[in-house]
């Protein structure tokens, strides 16, 4: 932390400059020569355009937060999804992360509601059932009606674990169980499948 400090210190446009760089640098994706690129950007741009991406980013720290239904993201009490009356309330699509959401939307294939759990079960790092969202879906298979639960857990070993566990309390339950088609391949992620994949393996799901 220390040699960080000192290398914005050192930065040749002043500290300033420095720990915009050091911060952009530690984003996803995002290296040294680009987090360069950015702030020069930055530095080029106009007071008010600047001063716009930072509103921007503070308003999504302190305005974005979990729906009280399904846990995706929304600036609102409940999400878009959860409140559209178009939306099929019996089906409900289970997922680990809220751009799981987006991307199985992009599909234009399913239309019922989601579950986000807010990651999946891996002891390995110390995550339990109880760290996700897994209750609440109980309580919705129970109190809403639900009647298929689509697991769309990735394809990946505690994926799948997180999966089985969720079809293991919801054995006794009227909810038909299905999953993804395997038209994406195993160990691989959702992240990076295209949505014509997303579309077929939404529409050949089948029973878990």
């Amino acid at each position: 932390m220390a040699a960080m400090i000192d290398d914005a210190e050192k930065h040749p446009f002043g500290p300033a400059v420095g720990r915009l760089v050091q911060q952009l640098s530690g984003l996803p994706g995002i290296g040294r020569k680009t987090a360069e690129r950015l702030a020069n950007y930055l530095l080029s741009c106009s007071k008010a355009e600047a001063l716009q991406l930072a509103d921007a980013i503070r308003d999504v720290k302190e305005k974005v937060h979990r729906c009280r239904i399904c846990f995706n993201l929304t600036d609102q009490e409940e999400c878009s999804i959860c409140r559209d009356p178009r939306r099929e309330r019996s089906a409900v699509c289970v997922v680990e992360q809220p751009k799981d959401v987006m991307l199985l939307e992009a599909s234009g294939a399913f239309g019922g509601l989601y579950h986000v759990l807010g990651g999946r079960i891996s002891p390995l790092e110390g995550v339990g059932p109880e760290d996700l969202t897994i209750d609440a879906l109980v309580r919705r298979v129970r109190q809403d009606e639900v009647r298929e639960i689509v697991m769309a857990t990735n394809p990946t070993v505690e994926g799948d674990g997180t999966a089985l566990f969720i079809s293991n309390l919801l054995e006794n339950e009227p909810v038909r169980i299905t999953r993804l088609a395997r038209g994406i391949a195993s160990g691989s992620v959702l992240e990076f499948a295209n949505k014509e994949m997303l579309a077929d393996a939404l529409r050949g799901r089948q029973n878990f």
